[in-house]
């Protein structure tokens, strides 16, 4: 039964009022446009003298904005919450239980990597315990971008000129007979990362050790870290593409990412 229809509303307890203030921040959120007071009402079924109330103490807070028509918007103190959350999220504390769920299932080594410059660091690591990698895979090592499943895909979100600088800059140097050594290779490859959203290492950092990556994206769309899974050649599943790539998206989506614009 709806406030309207059950009579004066009593005064309501602090729960309530948290409630109600919550159902109508997402009424605004739902309006295309500034929403009348009317509006708003019906889509909380809320008494109208309670959602104005409601409305100017949260105006006064700038949770709200009243427009000189009489309608609402979002305010601008959400924004700087907002922006204040995001900065104190860390990518590492997110991912961490998605990187050791899959872990579980597949018992390899599930590797956090992030961009710097140009190479990739490695933020988090969850050991396998059955083989020896080299430094560059331990928390805190660094690697070339080209020369690995996590940088790789920081490449492919680049667009051409910014490769062609980093191989301009970096000289592509090569670790192992597989690494990518020529512009044109990278390029080849970065489209197949573009195209598949999966990016692999074939024993291109050290021999006998692949991996498979995929990107994790903030709330606005960019890559800003990857998961991958490394693991002796020998022990490689197919499989682990789907799989890591499906806990980067949870990752993703965990951190605000609703999926490429449409």
């Amino acid at each position: 039964m709806s406030e309207a229809a059950s009579g004066p509303a009593k005064a309501p307890g602090t729960i309530q009022v948290i409630e109600r203030m919550m159902s109508l921040l997402d009424a605004l959120a739902a309006a295309p446009e500034a929403a009348s007071l009317k509006l708003l009402a019906q889509a909380t079924d809320l008494h109208p003298s309670t959602a104005h109330r409601i409305l100017a103490a949260m105006s006064a807070a700038r949770f709200v904005e009243r427009q000189d028509a009489g309608t609402y918007r979002l305010g601008i103190r959400l924004l700087e919450l907002g922006s204040i959350v995001k900065s104190r999220i860390s990518v590492r504390e997110v991912a961490l239980p998605y990187m050791q769920e899959l872990h579980e299932k597949i018992g390899e080594a599930i590797n956090l990597g992030a961009r710097h410059d140009d190479e990739i660091v490695y933020l988090e690591r969850t050991s396998s315990g059955r083989a020896l990698v080299r430094v560059v895979y331990l928390v805190g090592g660094r690697a070339p971008l080209h020369l690995t499943s996590l940088g790789k895909l920081f490449l492919a979100a680049d667009g051409p000129q910014k490769i062609r600088d980093y191989a301009k800059r970096t000289g592509l140097p090569g670790k192992t007979p597989h690494s990518l050594t020529t512009l044109a290779t990278l390029e080849k490859e970065l489209d197949k990362v573009r195209r598949h959203g999966i990016a692999y290492d074939d024993e291109e950092a050290e021999i006998g050790l692949k991996c498979v990556a995929a990107p994790i994206h903030d709330d606005e769309g960019h890559v800003i870290a990857a998961l991958s899974v490394s693991a002796p050649a020998d022990r490689h599943d197919p499989d682990w593409a789907r799989q890591v790539k499906q806990t980067a998206d949870a990752v993703s989506k965990a951190l605000g990412y609703l999926g490429p614009k449409k």
